[in-house]
């Protein structure tokens, strides 16, 4: 029997920080009201705390195609920015904070929250940091674990692609994503095992749970997962997008790159699976360089410059963003090598300013007021 197409509908979630408009920094605590106020504002989506209370975390209803992403990815923008603006607050896209200490923040008081603050310590106080997840839909669990090893080899692309986080505490941290560096920090966290079967991955999961060191799946933090929640194939590694264009291009990306392993599947071909050390050396590239660096090409062996192999990606993948309707968002990645990640514009922006004798505080602050604008950018 020919295996059914899985539906791949969408789902994106995105966290985002809080800030004060006259400083720019985090707003440590802000008003709880924002939170109901956008929960009743937008009872077909989800908008809940995050670990920090300077954080909040969106997630769009499922989606059938990115158009339908892209409206509800738009209203749920538009309408925490506008409750946080009217508390005075701004809404930052970024994952990273240029200048904030984490030192000063405060975590949500919630049971699940207070239990990884008591198990994680320190490790998890400087979680001050925010990314973006995709879900795809893909109802069979044999599928989504196959095609879970094999969509692996593409996560470093699209952290290229998403980079956000080039600050930390105040100083170039060198890195065009230093979120990924925070992150890793937590246990069960980078790149996924690979499975034979779901039967193998549910086993896995079933020994931590026993062993008392996870409550269920969802305390699996890899860079992708099967969704303890959902059947989706779940997308972690990428930072939050400043431009929501980009972070549909991604979700486009991904979803296309699930459905091109799928119809290799069907017409009994596969990608090669490659060592989990080998995908985590390219996400170390990506996490480095962005789209400025170099992945290794491992078929070469050697490397390619990055924005080579996200060409060859487009390809790759030309017939599946057709049939999933999201050709002009797949395409939107040229645009992206074109005019550089949020990591790279919050970079120009800052080292413009030292060049004019800004000091080093006020240079940090146009940036937060460049991702502030960048958030609300392009929204219905």
């Amino acid at each position: 029997m020919a295996l059914k197409e899985p539906a791949f509908t969408i789902g994106i979630e995105e966290e985002y920080l809080l800030v004060d408009p006259e400083t720019r920094d985090l707003a440590i605590d802000p008003p709880s009201e924002i939170l109901k106020e956008c929960q009743e504002r937008l009872p077909d989506h989800q908008v809940t705390p995050e670990f920090l209370r300077s954080q909040i975390e969106i997630g769009t209803r499922v989606c059938n195609n990115v158009t339908e992403a892209r409206d509800a990815l738009s209203e749920l923008r538009s309408t925490v920015s506008e409750v946080a603006r009217n508390h005075g607050l701004g809404l930052m896209a970024a994952s990273t904070h240029p200048f904030a200490d984490w030192h000063l923040l405060k975590h949500t008081k919630k049971e699940r929250y207070d239990i990884i603050a008591q198990d994680l310590q320190a490790v998890v106080r400087r979680l001050m940091i925010c990314g973006m997840h995709v879900h795809c839909g893909i109802d069979n669990d044999e599928l989504r674990i196959d095609l879970m090893n094999q969509v692996s080899y593409f996560l470093p692309h699209l952290l290229a692609l998403s980079t956000s986080s080039p600050f930390w505490r105040g100083e170039e941290s060198g890195l065009k994503s230093y979120r990924l560096s925070v992150f890793d920090s937590l246990p069960r966290t980078g790149v996924p095992d690979r499975f034979d079967s779901y039967g193998e991955y549910e086993r896995l999961i079933k020994i931590m749970v026993e062993a008392g060191s996870i409550e269920d799946g969802s305390k699996i933090w890899w860079d992708l997962r099967p969704s303890s929640k959902f059947p989706t194939l779940e997308m972690r590694m990428t930072d939050v997008c400043s431009l929501m264009e980009d972070a549909l291009c991604i979700a486009a990306i991904y979803s296309s790159l699930l459905r091109m392993l799928y119809r290799l599947r069907r017409g009994n071909q596969r990608w090669r699976v490659y060592p989990r050390t080998l995908v985590a050396e390219n996400r170390w590239l990506a996490q480095r360089f962005g789209v400025e660096g170099s992945l290794i090409d491992f078929g070469i062996p050697g490397p390619v410059p990055t924005r080579d192999l996200i060409e060859e990606i487009i390809g790759l993948v030309e017939e599946d963003a057709d049939a999933l309707g999201c050709t002009k968002e797949v395409l939107h990645a040229r645009t992206i090598l074109d005019r550089g990640t949020s990591a790279e514009r919050q970079l120009e922006v800052y080292r413009a300013a030292k060049a004019n004798g800004i000091e080093n505080k006020q240079a940090l602050q146009k940036v937060v007021d460049q991702v502030l604008k960048e958030t609300v950018t392009g929204l219905s």
